[in-house]
């Protein structure tokens, strides 16, 4: 956009240049023209009076006289003809038969003052020629004819040039400057509104735009993208705290029930009361994991999102170590790939740790007895793979697409514990993290999921 800017403001001062200083080039060439002209004109139609009587009485001597000092005096040859262009008079005169002298002498027999070339540009080469006629009662019978060198008057007419083509350089410099900062001016506000936009869409929920920069147009747009961005934050930050508060205040009331629910246990005698009382114990057990998880992702989403630098594998050797024991519960096998030297991953605080939580819980769970979950840490595309994967019932493509909804569970677990929530929380850590999150079937069957971050400085 500056480019163009700057282009266009310059291209239309050039123009606006070309537009004044041709005509002004062209005043300069022709004024000077007129100047040597004016002067040849006068002392050719002076020859002319003198040439008259020589003409009619053939006494040349005296004028070829006059021809020969002033060839002498100014070096400028001249030359008197008469009607049937014969030289009459011409002391070492000019050549005769050259195009510039033939069409000066054809006017001035034709009654004419004739100068060639009109303008004296300063890319030709060529004398000035005057050719004025030389009357007798009305009658022309010769013509008197000048040819002068012009390299001094193109020399004047080529530095008058280059004085303009100078200023002009000057002006198209002090333009290109100015347009360059303007343009910075102008666009100035763009630049910071786009930083702003991609900051807030990075999770900054208080970057905002300076209001005093630019002009009006874009300082009013600055003030109303704050509005609009104040708004927005205000929204969100409503309906976060919302969750988390009620997320909280539930908690109270759910434990209380849960103790009331477990004190009828000893007082229910039938079978069919028992199996209603355990259901009840079960649901409110489900629905603290759903609050439980509704509060973990208002946390997540409210969180400032500061950036550290850890060792992913580290982290890995610690959370596989954790999970080990309910894995051996649940008779099934959970390895971690070998790992050589440290691996920093740039991520939200605590990122990988709830990533791997995650995910690791959902393959545990999600597995059935005697399956593999393995755990790998890895260095691709300049940053940090986390991987889990499972030889589980794993995912469709369509249940891919919605995994990472909030309670979305897939229609064949619907009987396992969870809140639906784990993708999702893992979603929004990894993206806050500047991450990638990817989730693919695995070979022959289970689920493979990547969580790309950053990598760190180690």
């Amino acid at each position: 956009m500056r480019r163009r800017l700057v282009f266009s403001y310059s291209l239309l001062m050039i123009l606006v240049l070309l537009a004044l200083e041709t005509p002004l080039a062209i005043t300069l060439a022709n004024r000077e023209t007129e100047r040597i002209r004016a002067d040849r004109l006068a002392d050719a139609n002076r020859f002319a009076s003198l040439s008259g009587p020589a003409l009619r009485t053939g006494a040349v001597s005296a004028i070829n006289d006059e021809l020969q000092r002033y060839q002498e005096l100014y070096g400028i040859s001249a030359a008197v003809i008469d009607r049937e262009r014969r030289q009459v008079a011409a002391p070492a005169g000019p050549r005769l038969d050259t195009e510039l002298i033939d069409r000066a002498i054809f006017g001035a027999l034709a009654g004419r003052q004739m100068t060639v070339p009109e303008v004296l540009w300063p890319w030709q080469v060529g004398p000035l020629v005057v050719a004025v006629p030389v009357n007798d009662g009305g009658e022309v019978i010769g013509a008197v004819i000048t040819v002068s060198a012009t390299e001094r008057v193109r020399r004047t007419v080529t530095i008058w040039w280059a004085a303009l083509a100078a200023v002009g350089l000057l002006a198209v410099s002090a333009g290109v400057m100015t347009a360059f900062r303007l343009a910075g001016w102008v666009l100035r506000p763009v630049t910071v509104l786009d930083v702003v936009t991609h900051d807030i869409a990075a999770g900054d929920g208080k970057a905002r735009v300076p209001t005093q920069q630019g002009p009006p147009e874009l300082r009013r747009l600055a003030t109303s993208f704050n509005e609009m961005a104040d708004a927005v934050a205000d929204a969100l930050e409503r309906q976060r705290a919302f969750v988390a508060h009620a997320s909280h205040q539930l908690r109270n009331p759910l434990t209380a029930l849960r103790l009331r629910v477990e004190e009828l246990g000893p007082s229910l005698t039938d079978e069919y009361g028992r199996d209603e009382h355990k259901l009840a114990l079960e649901e409110t057990d489900r629905l603290a994991q759903v609050l439980d998880g509704l509060l973990t992702l208002a946390r997540a989403e409210r969180a400032q999102h500061t950036m550290v630098v850890v060792d992913a594998a580290a982290v890995a050797r610690s959370r596989v170590a954790a999970w080990q024991p309910l894995a051996n519960h649940r008779g099934m096998t959970l390895t971690l790939d070998p790992v050589t030297g440290p691996v920093p991953a740039r991520a939200v605080r605590t990122a990988v740790d709830q990533v791997l939580d995650a995910l690791i819980d959902n393959a545990v769970k999600f597995g059935h007895p005697g399956g593999r979950v393995e755990v790998s840490v890895h260095r691709a595309d300049d940053g940090v793979v986390v991987r889990v994967t499972d030889d589980g019932p794993g995912m469709t493509g369509a249940q891919l697409e919605s995994s990472t909804e909030r309670f979305w569970r897939a229609p064949d677990t619907q009987n396992i514990d969870g809140a639906g929530l784990g993708l999702t929380i893992v979603a929004v850590l990894v993206d806050a993290s500047g991450g990638r999150l990817a989730m693919r079937p695995a070979e022959p069957t289970g689920l493979t999921a990547d969580a790309w971050f950053r990598a760190g400085e180690a």
